[in-house]
């Protein structure tokens, strides 16, 4: 066997490589050889069946084996003998992949010859961690947090009663509709003795409005357009009408937060409600100071290791980001210029953004590696329970797929071995608390937008009636680039940072 290296430009390498037809001869004999033992064969005793027998049986199949181990072993000799570290498999290509070529060195005719490029992982020279100096907003939670997230407990769990006259904002209705398009009923727009109260915004834009002044008994028909960005595509951006008939109509009630309200939630006394309050805020507002230390972390691994990605690598993120932008685009029937940009600066800056992801993705990698962090299968197994959970009905089947699925099980652990090297980094950086008010808090950085979440919020329930659209943020962008390490970003602000 002969290799000769053909290419050494950056990350990448290609060798020739030559396996003579006498040594794949040579292992394809000693193959057929460790066969005739185990071959049965009519008109042959054990063990007994001819070598040049055995070939014309079975020799064009043992060859393919041959091969393929004999590229195997010299792909991993050429990576143990160069010290590398691959970024993507091997890509092999044969001198000569014509047919005859092809059929000459399957029959043990011809040389094997054949050329296979190489994309290698940097060498990533580890910063100085414990040089890093960040500061992580903290923001108190005072009475006034409390006393607000309390009222909405108590808007949560207020006794209505019924009423007469005309429905109001605050009211709660129950009601039964028919949803048409065009004059033609469509999945999921009918049911009956649906509840909703008026200004919360269950439903689609411009239905609860139209419930104001309306009576018991009534029925009237809302017309409504279905936003853009709808889940279900085949109704995304149609008109449509509901005949709504209100069956009951009920009027808010008057709610003390006291100790009875509290022991109807199951605790003990108003202080112990309050309690549990402040510790779910408190929780909250440290996931938020977690967020933004994390990157400003992050901002600053990129800036310490500034290095060739592999170009690959780069395309496979990029690749990743660009269908997920012109997908949404392409649901919402929006264009580059509606966000006062241009295909091309785009590609630049979502490009951009890929590179950086693939970066600070090695260097957490290496600072895992060097440190030996690793996932446990008890932490994968706790974060498969919890997607599971996500299909009420069928956990039992969602977790036992799960598990058996590679990829989801990739998935699920390379978030967790993501946050377990930010708090080991964390831990080596000095990391100086500054204390904020809550606004500043959840504000969103110059380069993380509120898209900071999975791509749109969506339940896809399919009762299209009252589809609940749980849409706190913004959603009048395209930029729906992905965090360095498999979030998502604004990225238009994100690439012009990551620079």
């Amino acid at each position: 066997m002969q290799v000769k290296e053909t290419l050494s430009e950056g990350l990448k390498r290609e060798y020739q490589v030559v396996w003579p037809v006498s040594e794949l001869d040579q292992r394809a004999t000693e193959r057929l050889a460790s066969l005739k033992d185990r071959v049965r064969l009519d008109g042959f005793r054990p063990g007994k069946v001819p070598l040049p027998h055995l070939k014309r049986v079975y020799g064009k199949s043992v060859m393919g084996e041959v091969i393929e181990q004999a590229m195997t072993e010299t792909n991993a000799k050429i990576v143990n003998d160069g010290g590398f570290k691959l970024a993507v498999e091997p890509r092999v290509k044969l001198a000569d992949e014509g047919e005859q070529s092809v059929k000459d060195v399957m029959e043990g005719r011809a040389d094997l010859s054949y050329t296979v490029a190489m994309e290698l992982l940097p060498k990533v020279e580890l910063a100085d961690f414990r040089k890093i100096t960040l500061e992580r907003p903290v923001a108190e939670v005072t009475d006034a947090d409390v006393d607000e997230a309390l009222g909405k407990v108590a808007d949560a769990n207020r006794p209505f009663a019924d009423k007469d006259g005309k429905a109001e904002t605050g009211d709660r209705l129950v009601l039964n509709f028919k949803g048409t398009i065009d004059g033609v009923a469509f999945e999921g727009g009918t049911a009956d003795e649906v509840p909703i109260v008026i200004g919360q915004g269950q439903f689609i834009p411009g239905f609860e409005e139209q419930l104001v002044g309306m009576t018991k008994g009534e029925t009237k028909t809302l017309k409504v357009t279905f936003p853009k960005n709808y889940a279900a595509e085949h109704l995304a951006g149609k008109d449509a009408e509901f005949q709504t008939t209100v069956t009951n109509l009920s009027g808010p009630g008057e709610i003390k937060i006291d100790d009875e309200f509290a022991k109807k939630l199951g605790l003990e006394s108003l202080d112990k409600l309050k309690g549990h309050v402040r510790e779910r805020i408190e929780k909250e507002y440290g996931t938020a100071s977690r967020a933004k230390v994390k990157r400003v972390l992050l901002d600053a691994l990129d800036e310490a290791h500034k290095f060739d990605a592999p170009p690959t690598l780069i395309d496979q993120e990029f690749n990743g980001i660009w269908a997920s932008v012109t997908g949404d685009m392409e649901q919402r029937g929006t264009k580059f210029e509606d966000d006062d940009t241009t295909e091309e600066k785009a590609r630049k800056e979502y490009r951009e953004i890929a590179d950086r992801r693939v970066r600070l993705g090695l260097v957490l990698a290496e600072v895992g590696e060097k440190n030996k962090i690793t996932v446990s299968e008890e932490e994968v197994t706790r974060a498969v329970v919890e997607r599971a959970r996500q299909f009420p009905g069928q956990e039992q089947q969602a977790f036992e797929h799960m598990r058996k699925d590679p990829n989801t099980l990739a998935a699920l652990r390379a978030p967790i071995f993501e946050e377990k090297v930010v708090d080991f980094l964390l831990e080596l950086a000095t990391v100086n608390d500054k204390k904020v008010s809550r606004e500043a808090l959840f504000a969103a950085d110059e380069h993380d937008h509120d898209h900071d979440h999975h791509h749109h919020g969506h339940d896809h329930d399919h009762d299209h009636g009252h589809h609940h659209h749980d849409h706190d943020h913004d959603h009048h962008h395209h930029d729906h680039g992905h965090d360095e390490t498999g979030g998502k970003k604004g990225a238009k602000k994100a690439a012009k940072k990551a620079k």
